[in-house]
């Protein structure tokens, strides 16, 4: 009779939808993160290097209205030194961003002594953490996408040319895949959030990983392929194979990942974004732009991977969050 009593009252604290109360967390964790000192600091460096970018983009550009078909997907590829394109500054700003917004998401709680006084609102576990990460996930969309917006709007300013339609449909494409890239460091730094308590520690670990795939994970794997893969008789076969071997390794890394995506988006005369073999090129035209849905084909692996990686670095958080210990 007890055990039986025992699991009815448990029965009974988890009834309900256990997404009570996300609605609630995301709009108060996002007004949080809009209003915070750090995400101000990073939304003006955001724009200046925005502005910037796109300053110089448009002067260099401005010789060439008329004769380019996507101009405005050079505002996002075209720089000069010493500044790189505003595309080569994401691939470095947004993890930061990410980061910054994260490290500390669910640590700050068991700081504060609050997160108990939270999940007996009654709050569910699983809407807390969903609520976490989808407010930050939209504070970055937001940041990303005003960005966006800010430089069509410069461009078109400046250019006095009106975008196409196959140049918004594929800086679309590119912003979607910037807030993906963007919530792998999102969930990443939320899993270290969960493990360790300190908030410093949590955000040196985030930052210690995306320097080891920014910095070293190249290295490693130029390294590690002619042991994996050794060429035995110098065929054009195991040359192949060990090309095709280092690919896949790098692509473990969403940095690649991503700046592959970049690079059949913004570029659309690109052809592949791996090995290119003279047999692909046969009655292929040379510099002509391949159509938005041939580009989509090339990267539409590399886009599932980072939707991927973001949902299973979350999975991974919700895991160790569940079976935590939380004390009033």
């Amino acid at each position: 009779m007890s055990q039986q009593h025992e699991s009815t009252r448990v029965v009974r604290a988890r009834e309900g939808s256990p997404w009570t109360g996300l609605g609630a967390v995301i709009m108060e964790e996002m007004a949080d993160s809009l209003t915070s000192a750090r995400m101000r600091i990073l939304e003006v460096l955001i724009a200046l290097t925005a502005a910037g970018t796109v300053f110089i983009s448009v002067q260099d550009l401005r010789n060439t209205v008329g004769e380019d078909p996507f101009l405005l997907l050079k505002l996002f590829t075209t720089g000069r030194d010493p500044l790189p394109s505003f595309a080569g500054f994401l691939v470095f700003l947004i993890p930061l961003i990410s980061i910054a917004l994260a490290f500390d998401a669910v640590n700050s709680e068991f700081s504060r002594r609050s997160l108990s006084r939270i999940l007996a609102q009654p709050i569910y576990r699983d809407a807390f953490l969903l609520g976490k990460f989808l407010a930050r996930l939209g504070t970055l969309a937001l940041t990303l996408t005003v960005i966006w917006l800010l430089i069509i709007g410069m461009g078109i300013v400046g250019l006095g040319v009106p975008p196409s339609g196959e140049e918004v449909a594929r800086s679309l494409w590119f912003l979607l895949a910037s807030i993906f890239y963007g919530g792998i460091w999102l969930a990443l730094a939320m899993v270290f959030s969960i493990v360790f308590r300190q908030p410093a520690t949590a955000a040196l670990a985030s930052i210690a990983v995306w320097i080891f795939f920014t910095v070293f994970w190249e290295m490693l794997v130029g390294l590690a392929v002619p042991w994996l893969r050794p060429l035995k008789y110098g065929l054009v076969e195991e040359v192949l194979a060990q090309e095709q071997l280092e690919l896949a390794l790098n692509r473990i890394s969403p940095n690649t990942l991503y700046g592959e995506v970049l690079l059949a988006l913004l570029y659309p005369s690109v052809r592949s974004v791996g090995l290119l073999l003279p047999f692909q090129l046969y009655r292929a035209v040379l510099g002509n732009p391949l159509p938005l849905r041939e580009s989509l084909l090339l990267v539409w692996p590399h886009l599932t991977g980072l939707i991927g990686g973001t949902i299973l670095l979350f999975a991974l958080g919700y895991v160790l969050f569940q079976r935590q210990e939380i004390r009033a």
